[in-house]
């Protein structure tokens, strides 16, 4: 269990439903019927935001069809049809159970059908022992997730950087098995994360992996990570920034 921790606030932003319902319980309000509470307060997106999970089915996500640099070179047409295929593969391997997205450990990333700029991105996760996983930017990995005991550094560093930091500042994770909360922010090239409201990278530039002379692509899909094993995630918000 990690100990608690001073951490010096950079701005006031709005607790999250999970922290709501966490200060509850610690102040010994209303904490009998929480699960139920939890359950019907999930994928529902704090003012400001919109919900890219809407807690029933896959609608505004799709397969993942190669990479960047693969994608551009396709014709319409070979999209499409590469994209259909995906799509189905898809299906097949991310489910929506009691409100949960649910990936079984075979197929590819989930990818969002809207491709985004700057943005503000929230998203609860959760992984299995040993499990692995990650958050793409703009299409290009990675904000990085793994099992505390076999990464003590923990979870929430830009895992593929190599000319700036890659590691998170302090580890900050629960658990595997329980839930953790992103807060990613992202304007320009550059990537701020919290990982359970605790700062774990602090404006750092992410780098482009797919082309490493060019920096990160101005727009791009989010996708959430495959990588041979279960996860789940919910209550993914996102706020798209001027």
């Amino acid at each position: 269990m990690l100990r608690p921790r001073l951490m010096v606030v950079r701005y006031v932003m709005a607790p999250t439903m999970a922290g709501l319902l966490l200060m509850a319980c610690a102040s010994g309000d209303a904490c009998a019927g929480g699960a139920a509470a939890r359950a019907a307060e999930d994928n529902v997106p704090p003012e400001g935001f919109v919900a890219l999970f809407n807690g029933k089915d896959l609608t505004g996500w799709k397969g993942l069809v190669a990479d960047p640099p693969t994608r551009a070179k396709m014709s319409p047409e070979e999209l499409a049809k590469a994209q259909a295929r995906a799509d189905e593969e898809m299906r097949a391997h991310w489910s929506v159970v009691d409100g949960v997205l649910v990936f079984d450990g075979k197929g590819q990333n989930l990818c969002t059908a809207k491709d985004y700029r700057d943005f503000e991105l929230l998203v609860d996760w959760k992984i299995e022992p040993h499990g692995d996983s990650g958050i793409y930017l703009r299409g290009s990995p990675q904000v990085q997730i793994w099992d505390l005991a076999d990464h003590p550094e923990g979870s929430g560093g830009l895992y593929n950087n190599q000319q700036h930091p890659s590691r998170p500042l302090t580890p900050a994770d629960r658990p595997a098995g329980q839930w953790n909360t992103f807060r990613i922010i992202m304007r320009g090239e550059r990537v701020t994360v919290y990982l359970n409201d605790v700062l774990v990278v602090d404006n750092v530039v992410l780098e482009n992996y797919w082309e490493r002379d060019k920096p990160i692509y101005p727009t791009g899909q989010i996708e959430l990570q495959n990588h041979g094993n279960s996860l789940y995630f919910k209550n993914i918000f996102i706020r798209e920034l001027e």
